[in-house]
């Protein structure tokens, strides 16, 4: 891993930002080694060149020490948007933890997104931002199988050390569920994958899952993954092609069924999945950092 130049950390205020709640968002490092088949962040509107390479960037918790003091207004941040901000060198960098240490201190709230049970290890900074502010953690899973997991998502943690470590958060008191997408057409949109996974989010505590029954695909993220199938599932690629041609969104042809099954049993087991209900349960409490219902975009599916 190497160290890049950066002006600025943190993104000015949103009021009426409805992805999670996040008012703020944060991103210490670039590019990922997670590779994961289906990424997003390698299209090249993002402008992230040898994606695969970790970067971080230089003198961050400074940078985000001056910014967080010079807020004139408290909120949450988002971070995991772009890069996990729990990739394999955090371990020994730490710079997330120290962002959180920041976060706490200034009395900031935090949303997280990643895939790596490495977040336990901050539990305990979770839980004392979690005194004055908004916590949210959302733990992408989108295969139950381990098997599975691993072809999509190859180096990071399997789904069931995911699972494990929605539990570790949840018994520590800490808002915690899944983020269920992508969910890949023809290969994670069967009623089985979809039932084990609400399943075991049920089982490990999981308070929400938030899902997208299919993949959004452009630029060079498109040509990463077309690749990608060729090694993993053979022939797939041009199922994917006569399906949905050079479509953005590739929505899974089952997905009103995979819809009403979602929506069925996260019910019968009281897990939230709609926007607003996640934000309203992970900020219940919080007086004025809680968002307004007039922030919040109406989100039914």
């Amino acid at each position: 891993m190497r160290f890049v130049p950066a002006k600025t950390m943190i993104s000015g205020y949103a009021s009426n930002n409805s992805w999670f709640g996040n008012n703020y968002n944060m991103n210490i490092y670039k590019g990922c080694s997670h590779g994961c088949i289906y990424c997003d962040s390698r299209s090249e509107c993002y402008r992230v060149e040898n994606f695969d390479e970790v970067r971080a960037k230089e003198d961050a918790l400074d940078i985000i020490a001056r910014e967080l003091k010079a807020k004139r207004k408290t909120g949450v941040i988002g971070t995991g948007a772009m890069s996990d901000p729990y990739n394999p060198f955090e371990k020994e960098f730490e710079l997330t933890r120290g962002a959180l240490e920041l976060i706490n201190r200034y009395q900031f709230g935090v949303s997280i997104a990643t895939k790596s049970d490495l977040i336990s290890r901050d539990i305990d900074i979770l839980k004392a931002i979690s005194v004055h502010s908004p916590v949210l953690i959302k733990m992408t899973i989108t295969a139950a199988d381990d098997i599975l997991c691993k072809k999509i998502e190859p180096n990071v943690a399997a789904s069931s050390a995911r699972f494990a470590t929605i539990k570790k958060l949840s018994e520590a008191g800490i808002f915690s569920g899944v983020l269920l997408m992508p969910v890949l057409p023809f290969i994670e949109d069967t009623v089985e994958n979809i039932s084990n996974i609400i399943k075991f989010a049920h089982e490990n505590g999981a308070r929400f899952i938030y899902p997208a029954f299919g993949v959004t695909l452009r630029q060079n993220q498109r040509a990463w993954f077309y690749s990608r199938l060729d090694e993993e599932f053979p022939g797939l690629k041009q199922k994917y092609i006569r399906q949905f041609g050079d479509k953005y969104e590739c929505r899974s042809p089952k997905a009103k069924e995979l819809w009403q099954l979602f929506q069925k049993e996260c019910d019968y087991y009281g897990i939230l999945y709609r926007m607003k209900d996640i934000i309203n349960g992970y900020k219940q409490g919080y007086g004025s950092n809680q968002l307004s219902i007039f922030d919040i975009v109406n989100d039914d599916l």
